[in-house]
């Protein structure tokens, strides 16, 4: 009984030192709103990393031992996060939050754009371009993901379709990369489902075969089947590609992986249907444009960002997602060229550019990022 007396009088001591706690971070967080309207009047920036780094040092030396200055550090650090918030948040009220240069725009005039994809006739990309754009839309098609992209950013066509993510395989890391390096933006999205087919010439047979072509993602997504079957596998840019090589050729020990529509289009028979994996086997492709414009009833931001290679960068970054109530759907990180061990990271999150928690959250994304890049709100 006398250790229970003890406990709790020790947790009333704790619940006044944690009421004294909140008085000092409310009178604190009073005092930033003051700092926020001295930036905002001189146009001074809310992240100031050198004065932030001298008072973590300076609260850290004021603790009475190691463990206590770690713990001093890490609560300044969220404190002073809190601190930026509020200040990024006061500053688009203000009217101050930058300029991320997007413009809503009513529709997609489908009638009148037009639009190019990667491979050849029957490639996925030209299914998922019907499905978003409708049957008698102007198009043409390229060799490269890297062709798509120069066509659109060239102004040859209004729009690109491109594959960017499988539910099986995972992402197209070049068309990752490729949205970093060019001015283009994803403005939507068309997710169709994938049956790979085993297509050959008329008269072959499923025994005649030791040779397959298709793309390097579709000897993924189909890898167990491939490997019951041990044939020689040789890569393509893309599965139409192999489908009109197979057909021109004409050689009977030769098959491709495409799909069914790939076989009407060429002229193969189709030996076998679903040879995937897995059967609820889809692919995300994006639609890319050389303008940075969104759709009134746009609800997903695509962007990217570097970081300090330093403990806790990556999750003060999404900590702007967090505070300002945005739901993160995905994250993937991409090495950059001539760092080792260094990456840049991809996020999708919920949310329209006209919404002001997403404004708030991409102002301290900017602010405290190297990079960042919007890649689309669609």
């Amino acid at each position: 009984m006398v250790v229970s007396m003890d406990l709790l009088e020790l947790r009333n001591e704790l619940d006044g030192i944690d009421r004294n706690i909140v008085e000092l971070y409310e009178k604190r967080m009073a005092v930033c709103e003051q700092v926020a309207a001295y930036k905002i009047q001189t146009g001074k920036r809310v992240f100031d990393k050198e004065r932030e780094q001298q008072k973590l040092e300076a609260v850290s030396a004021l603790a009475h031992n190691e463990f206590n200055a770690y713990g001093v550090k890490e609560l300044f650090e969220q404190i002073m996060s809190m601190s930026r918030k509020l200040q990024y948040r006061l500053l688009a009220e203000s009217g101050k939050g930058g300029n991320l240069a997007f413009r809503e725009m009513p529709e997609i005039d489908k009638t009148k754009c037009r639009v190019v994809f990667q491979g050849a006739e029957g490639a996925y990309s030209q299914a998922a371009m019907i499905e978003y754009f409708g049957e008698k839309i102007n198009c043409f098609n390229v060799d490269t993901f890297r062709d798509a992209m120069l066509a659109i950013d060239e102004g040859s066509a209004d729009f690109a379709v491109l594959p960017i993510e499988n539910s099986t395989a995972g992402i197209i890391s070049e068309v990752y990369d490729l949205l970093v390096e060019f001015e283009n933006y994803i403005v939507g999205e068309q997710i169709i489902t994938i049956e790979h087919c085993l297509l050959a010439s008329e008269g072959t047979k499923i025994e005649d075969i030791n040779t397959v072509y298709s793309h390097p993602q579709s000897f993924m997504q189909s890898s167990e089947y491939l490997r019951e079957a041990g044939w020689k596998q040789i890569s393509m840019k893309n599965n139409a590609f192999a489908a009109q090589k197979v057909a021109n050729e004409k050689n009977m020990t030769q098959a491709a992986i495409a799909s069914e529509y790939a076989a009407k289009v060429y002229g193969l028979q189709v030996l076998k249907k679903g040879i995937n994996d897995l059967k609820d086997n889809s692919t995300r492709f994006i639609i890319v444009t050389n303008q940075k414009v969104f759709l009134p009833e746009a609800n997903k931001i695509s962007l990217c960002f570097e970081i300090n290679h330093e403990s806790g960068a990556l999750y003060h970054a999404l900590s702007h997602l967090i505070y300002n109530g945005l739901n993160m759907t995905k994250i993937e990180s991409r090495p950059l060229t001539g760092r080792n061990w260094e990456y840049r990271f991809f996020l999708d999150f919920e949310g329209n550019m006209q919404d002001s928690a997403v404004k708030n959250a991409l102002r301290g994304l900017r602010e405290e990022t190297r990079n960042m890049k919007v890649l689309g709100n669609y």
